[in-house]
């Protein structure tokens, strides 16, 4: 899923090229992609687009009529600028063609029309104080990977960049918000916007004025997020996972848990009381 690094280059790069645009036309192929009656989505043919604003993870278009063009990406869609791909939906401005495609059978992304900006819930992580980042994760008691994927608390952050956030942080991902000392609270508002701001400048670099067309949760320069079985950047120990349903958490024993190993799912249902405490006895289980 696009998260908030991903969706603020998908805003930049469409301000770019639709503002001070009018919106030509649109086809919806997608039947359950436009999830809004009223207003009509052809009442933002003809309109010009005023700002490109990011919302959570979604990404609002603004026009000057005071109609919204919202998108929600969620896992498997993608954007695509004068692409050759057909996509579930079109959107031809005077400047150029919009696309929204989607991989997979599950087909979850959004469209709405609004009559207002959308609503954002949870606290923005990049301009939260430490006084308001810390308010907002004790408000609840879950754990730190729940907390800061949930958004009614954060923002934009999802799977990926909580893995990296938490890595950075050196904090367990199962470690329970209400238990975490002031120290620990205050490293973990620091790593999320230094990881979340990092990630931004970097795919910004990386695009080079192009329009993002691989946007993907597992890139190479990750520490943590999609790295199971390499070796933590910081320490060198192997990268380990926690597999539930279809995502996973992937964390470094050494820097996050004490070298404690967390008990993964799938395998200890298999493994049941012989789950492995260390990494060390992990490796020695699959040797024999």
């Amino acid at each position: 899923m696009p998260e908030l690094p991903d969706v603020e280059l998908y805003v930049e790069s469409l301000g770019t090229r639709i503002v001070g645009h009018s919106l030509r036309t649109v086809v919806i192929r997608g039947p359950f992609l436009l999830r809004s009656v009223e207003p009509a989505v052809t009442a933002l043919q003809g309109h010009a687009v005023i700002g490109v604003h990011r919302a959570g993870k979604r990404i609002a278009v603004e026009f000057h009529h005071g109609l919204w063009l919202v998108i929600h990406l969620m896992i498997a869609g993608r954007l695509h600028w004068n692409g050759r791909r057909s996509g579930l939906a079109a959107f031809e401005f005077d400047s150029g063609t919009l696309t929204l495609t989607e991989a997979g059978t599950e087909h979850r992304a959004q469209i709405h029309i609004l009559d207002r900006p959308p609503e954002t819930i949870g606290l923005e992580p990049l301009q939260a104080s430490a006084e308001a980042f810390s308010a907002v994760l004790q408000s609840e008691n879950h754990t730190l990977k729940r907390a800061l994927t949930d958004p009614r608390l954060f923002s934009g952050i999802g799977n990926a960049y909580s893995d990296e956030i938490l890595h950075r942080a050196r904090l367990s991902p199962v470690a329970m918000t209400l238990r975490l000392s002031p120290d620990e609270t205050v490293r973990l508002h620091a790593a999320t916007r230094e990881v979340l701001a990092e990630w931004v400048d970097r795919l910004r670099a990386q695009a080079h004025g192009k329009f993002p067309e691989k946007v993907t949760a597992f890139r190479e320069e990750m520490a943590a997020h999609g790295r199971y079985g390499h070796p933590c950047p910081r320490c060198g120990g192997r990268i380990q996972r926690i597999r539930y349903a279809s995502n996973e958490t992937n964390y470094c024993p050494a820097c996050q848990t004490g070298g404690r190993l967390l008990a993964d799912r799938a395998l200890s249902r298999l493994l049941r009381q012989d789950w492995p405490r260390t990494p060390g006895e992990l490796e020695a289980l699959k040797q024999r």
